[in-house]
């Protein structure tokens, strides 16, 4: 399932977020870009995929377009998982709610976390720190399979940055997983080594590589 999280997600425990048609799926556009298909070499697949967009997001470990469709653009990654790992909870982390939406949006926009829409917070339980009033941190969770859910969102302010917050945060989203009876995995750019070492740090152990590309329709 975590070799594609994005169709297990929704066709699974997500799938009350999911347009689907046939044997792909993508979550609705003002929660996720994300889109996945059941079986990345059927090409009957991705023309289910080309009646709900022309323009897709899907994340596995190797991702060739099917007839119709090219690669726009390709970004390796790396998935990590967290069989062993201890979460701990935070005391001055808040839940953070629709209401807050408009200042995670702000956030988002400073520190760069990925893709992140105004329902996204929606798909779980997402945690923030506040320095005078301020949300300086998030991390939330996204894709969720059965017995797995993803921390995802992992950002902090520049302003804010060196001081652990977003470690922080990433163990507190793992605790409420783990406290569910599930596993906690992650995504980070490949290229991202410090972001790498933190979570190796926290316990996640890498799993495989992945890559995450957007592809388009065509002709």
């Amino acid at each position: 399932m975590l070799e594609n999280p994005v169709w297990a997600a929704l066709s699974g425990p997500q799938a009350c977020f999911a347009e689907a048609s046939g044997d792909a799926a993508r979550y609705s556009s003002d929660i996720s870009p994300f889109a996945a298909v059941a079986d990345l070499d059927d090409p009957a697949a991705w023309r289910d995929l080309a009646k709900l967009t022309d323009l897709a997001l899907l994340t596995g470990p190797t991702i060739k377009p099917g007839p119709g469709w090219e690669v726009a653009v390709s970004v390796p990654g790396v998935q990590m998982v967290g069989h062993g790992m201890t979460g701990v909870e935070d005391p001055e982390a808040v839940v953070l709610t629709e209401t807050d939406v408009p200042e995670i949006l702000d956030l988002v926009e400073r520190a760069k976390p990925g893709p992140f829409r105004k329902r996204t917070i929606e798909l779980g339980r997402y945690l923030g720190l506040r320095v005078d009033g301020r949300l300086v941190a998030m991390a939330g969770e996204r894709f969720h399979v059965p017995g797995w859910t993803e921390v995802s969102a992992v950002c902090t302010d520049p302003d804010f940055q060196g001081r652990g917050l977003g470690a922080r945060l990433t163990l507190a989203v793992a605790a409420g997983i783990l406290g569910r009876g599930e596993l906690p995995f992650l995504h980070a750019a490949a290229d991202n080594d410090r972001a790498l070492h933190l979570y190796e740090r926290l316990g996640f152990e890498a799993s495989h590589d992945v890559v995450f590309a957007s592809f388009r329709r065509v002709g």
